[in-house]
């Protein structure tokens, strides 16, 4: 019995959910994480041959999803992007705001490019994408959520990713505003601060001597796994939920308890 109770708290059937950056990494072990509880996904980004994979596997495994191509540096793609998920699975009221880059330099070695891209992407985009998906909630009368995906560098400061550090501060700032804003229309805002967590994009770095000493400042004495953002990210667009909003959950095994 208290297993059906759990199913039932942190179902998501008769949800439409979009993950941005969908295409490797965490957007899409979030997404297959959304479909498995039951939720209808779009998956976003740039890369159209992985996010049609993706598809194909949430649909292998009995799940519903659609891939749209997205740029999160660009509000048309976002309104384009947003009105063919709402086409093809109804109106999205589960917005996993993942897409995010770095660049790594020095302060003194940084240009405006670098700057640009990171903010554009990490800090810019994430808001552009809550702002019209909630416009869009608002329009259909309907409550929401959005996840926003942070960072321990929204709390903390390390050299060489400057951009990264700033647009994860704006970011936990911009979760709450948010939340401050839209309760009075039913949509919830927070945010999920990973620490490091191995991808595989990551895991070759995670497992050099760089980043075994990395490792050892951790309290947990590990590195994330991708399945320990599950709980997360599920009490968040879950019901489970409904009454948490503005919030921060750091996932870092103790991380920011120690210095990074």
């Amino acid at each position: 019995m208290q297993a059906h109770f759990a199913d039932r708290l942190f179902d998501l059937s008769g949800h439409a959910a979009l993950v941005t950056g969908a295409s490797g990494g965490l957007g899409r072990h979030f997404a297959l994480t959304l479909a498995r509880a039951g939720a209808a996904v779009a998956v976003a980004a740039r890369r159209a041959d992985k996010l049609a994979e993706l598809v194909a596997e949430i649909r292998d495994s009995g799940g519903r999803a659609v891939a749209v191509g997205m740029d999160v540096a660009a509000r048309p793609s976002i309104e384009a992007a947003l009105d063919a998920a709402a086409a093809q699975l109804g109106t999205i009221d589960i917005i996993v705001n993942n897409a995010g880059v770095t660049a790594t330099r020095r302060v003194l070695e940084y240009g405006d490019d670098d700057w640009n891209a990171v903010m554009d992407t990490n800090l810019r985009g994430a808001w552009i994408v809550a702002q019209e998906a909630a416009k869009r909630l608002v329009a259909a009368g309907q409550p929401g959520n959005i996840v926003n995906i942070s960072s321990i560098y929204a709390s903390r400061v390390s050299p060489g990713v400057v951009p990264y550090t700033v647009s994860k501060a704006g970011l936990k700032h911009l979760t709450k505003v948010l939340a401050l804003e839209f309760a009075r229309f039913g949509i919830r805002v927070n945010a999920i601060a990973p620490g490091y967590v191995a991808t595989d994009l990551n895991r070759d770095f995670l497992a050099s001597e760089a980043g075994q000493r990395l490792r050892a400042r951790v309290p947990a004495q590990r590195f994330g796994e991708q399945h320990e953002l599950d709980g997360p990210l599920l009490l968040l667009a879950s019901g489970a939920g409904a009454y948490i909003s503005g919030a921060e959950i750091v996932v870092d095994g103790g991380h920011l308890c120690n210095t990074l």
